[in-house]
């Protein structure tokens, strides 16, 4: 029933904000263009900042169409994810009680938020529907709707920042990539408008995200209770057993993917290289909902951008990876961008 809530909550919150989401895309386009073409952007800054006005209207609504929000929203968010990332990972939160209280404080501030939101939206029909609307109208108990948007909010925000982060980095090191991608955008889109129809045509884009997740390993590890009771070798792993997920090993196992370091979008035109990334929960019936969310919200900024913008590399830069929950840049990622026209 929660995965129904939440696949309809992601498809409702898409749909009845896509205007609202190439809005936020050619508003940064804009920005972007104003630029002088030698200028360094702050890729990973710039993309955090997008994702986090686009999805928390797009999650929670209009509130967030104040931009002190949005940054009281990304404060707390930082602290209480970068706590997720680390300290309940390596048990150093428990040592430490002035991160600790950062934390608690940070999470209730967001608590807080969130409660009000849902009070706001409870028994109210509003035109812009988000997606915790979906969780109210579900059969769930103030407590679960709470926990869902606040992981939601949570993760979302972050995947989707950090799969625009990547997806960006790699067109910037493949000219080859980029120019297939711009081609396939102005094969559908021409000069007519982008729409959420014709956003579902760009099947070159779907591999060049479904790439970026796997060159970049951008979830390296998941977990899942067993459904059955399973057998490896000679272990035994009982139904209702917490598996973890090596996929940033899996991902780059060669006996799978052939040169797995490279990025190649163009190995996902073979139908069983995406069933295999289906069946680790890429896509599918088994996909990620903040992922699918994220998918949809990173293949609306690149058609607006690739579309007018050439996205160029910095020379030099060797970008280090930093590898948590969601896996990151370990510091700032530059780029430049050029017109296209």
């Amino acid at each position: 029933m929660r995965k129904n809530l939440y696949e309809n909550g992601v498809t409702n919150s898409l749909k009845s904000n896509f205007a609202l989401l190439l809005k936020l895309s050619e508003e940064l386009l804009d920005k972007w263009l104003s630029y002088p073409e030698s200028q360094h952007v702050p890729l990973s800054q710039h993309m955090l900042g997008f994702a986090m006005k686009s999805v928390t209207q797009m999650v929670m609504g209009s509130t967030f169409e104040d931009d002190q929000e949005v940054v009281r929203f990304q404060k707390n968010h930082g602290t209480v994810w970068s706590e997720i990332g680390k300290g309940f990972l390596d048990g150093s939160l428990d040592k430490n009680t002035t991160r600790k209280k950062q934390y608690e404080d940070a999470l209730m501030q967001l608590e807080s938020i969130l409660k009000n939101i849902i009070k706001e939206r409870k028994g109210r029909n509003f035109s812009q529907h988000v997606f915790i609307d979906s969780l109210v109208q579900g059969n769930l108990n103030d407590q679960q709707i709470l926990e869902d948007s606040m992981i939601f909010s949570l993760a979302s925000c972050i995947i989707t920042a950090k799969l625009c982060t990547w997806a960006i980095c790699f067109l910037t090191t493949s000219e080859e990539v980029q120019k297939k991608l711009y081609e396939e955008i102005e094969q559908v889109f021409g000069n007519g408008p982008i729409t959420p129809e014709k956003i579902e045509q760009l099947r070159y884009c779907r591999h060049v995200l479904c790439e970026t997740v796997r060159t970049a390993k951008l979830t390296p590890v998941s977990a899942r209770l067993q459904d059955i009771e399973g057998k490896i070798d000679q272990f035994i792993i009982p139904r209702e057993t917490l598996v973890l997920y090596a996929l940033g090993v899996v991902l780059q196992d060669p006996n799978t993917w052939p040169s797995p370091h490279r990025f190649d979008p163009d190995r996902f035109d073979d139908e069983l290289v995406m069933k295999t990334f289906s069946s680790l929960g890429f896509s599918g019936t088994q996909e990620c909902p903040e992922l699918r969310f994220a998918y949809m919200v990173t293949t609306v900024l690149l058609s607006v951008l690739v579309k007018r913008l050439h996205l160029l590399s910095v020379e030099g830069q060797v970008i280090e990876t930093k590898y948590e929950l969601v896996t990151s840049s370990r510091e700032e990622a530059w780029i430049t961008v050029s017109k296209r026209y």
